[in-house]
């Protein structure tokens, strides 16, 4: 008798830890692609932030938009952003036990929006396709070869998946023939409920640029007020596929009306303001942290070399070195 209440003791404690296994928030860091290798010097802020996950993101380059090729893992990009490079940082970062989502991305000349990529025949949509099949199945098996925990098989790419859906399903069968981890997509936050694959994917993937407040300097109860238009869409998402919703990047930058645009990364904007980071930051976490349908998400982002990176004086995405480092190593933590 003895004997069976320690066994159902055992089981009931494996129950446990399983259900808080997979209620394990993805506490991520965008981890930017850089010239060089990296060692553990660049991965222990990573650690001391308290984050689980980091996205790598290798590159593909596209002349404009409605050039059809993509140009991929060569000698002329940076390390960090061919496939040896995101091997390389994979291998580091596992080294701390963070686990990673492979992001590849797609940088158009002049940092037009990938969003809008759009092509004129049907013999460029043809040599997009092959172009883009051979840029994320080259990541797919990279995915493999490390056991990578997630792959974002795209990136802010709403025409493309508007104008091309076949593509896309057929795609997404050809990457689980290769990969057996999770998918997502990261679908901007104007784009994600018109993505038609959600229930291919095992992530409903977001990124989260949604205007919360007007302010100037955004209250965190401004912020707070601020998601309520939006949360009931994303939690009726999560609802309606059963799949649950990832962050696959959120951010503010430290600047005035942090919180009215939170996408626009011009550098016209340069009024450096800390606590309107802060406030916007905090607001989020409480927002979603807590909710079983939320998976987390990947913060924007993170430069490897920490020391050199951001400051009090940067007004742009980056929480290194400022006021909302802490937050985010708190809440972080508070999910342990």
């Amino acid at each position: 008798m003895r004997y069976f209440k320690f066994l159902i003791l055992c089981i009931l404690l494996v129950a446990v830890t399983v259900r808080k296994v997979e209620k394990e928030k993805i506490n991520g860091v965008s981890f930017v692609a850089a010239p060089d290798k990296v060692n553990q010097s660049h991965v222990a802020p990573v650690v001391k932030v308290n984050a689980n996950y980091a996205a790598i993101m290798p590159f593909g380059f596209i002349k404009n938009l409605e050039h059809p090729d993509i140009v991929h893992n060569t000698d002329r990009q940076w390390f960090g952003e061919t496939r040896a490079g995101a091997k390389q940082y994979i291998e580091e970062l596992r080294k701390k036990n963070i686990k990673v989502m492979i992001k590849p991305q797609i940088w158009v000349w002049r940092g037009e929006f990938t969003g809008k990529i759009m092509m004129t025949s049907e013999d460029n949509w043809k040599a997009l396709e092959d172009s883009y099949s051979s840029f994320i199945l080259e990541y797919t098996r990279l995915a493999k070869e490390v056991k990578a925990e997630i792959l974002c098989i795209g990136t802010e790419l709403e025409l493309f998946v508007k104008y091309r859906p076949e593509y896309w399903t057929g795609l997404i069968q050809k990457i689980r023939t290769v990969y057996q981890g999770k998918l997502t997509y990261a679908a901007n936050w104007d784009e994600f409920r018109r993505t038609p694959f959600w229930s291919q994917l095992d992530y409903i993937g977001v990124d989260a640029y949604f205007p919360v407040s007007d302010a100037q300097t955004p209250s965190f109860e401004d912020c707070i007020e601020g998601w309520k238009k939006h949360k009931p869409i994303i939690s009726k998402m999560a609802e309606d596929y059963k799949k649950p919703i990832l962050f696959t990047e959120y951010g503010y930058r430290s600047v005035d009306y942090s919180g009215r645009e939170p996408w626009v990364s011009s550098r016209s904007m340069k009024e450096v303001n800390l606590e309107a980071q802060v406030n916007t930051t905090k607001a989020l976490y409480e927002t979603f942290w807590k909710e079983d349908w939320f998976a987390g998400g990947f913060v924007w982002k993170w430069f490897i070399k920490h020391d050199k990176s951001g400051g009090e004086d940067n007004p742009m995405f980056t929480p290194q070195n400022k006021p909302v480092e802490e937050v985010i190593r708190t809440y972080y933590k508070s999910d342990e």
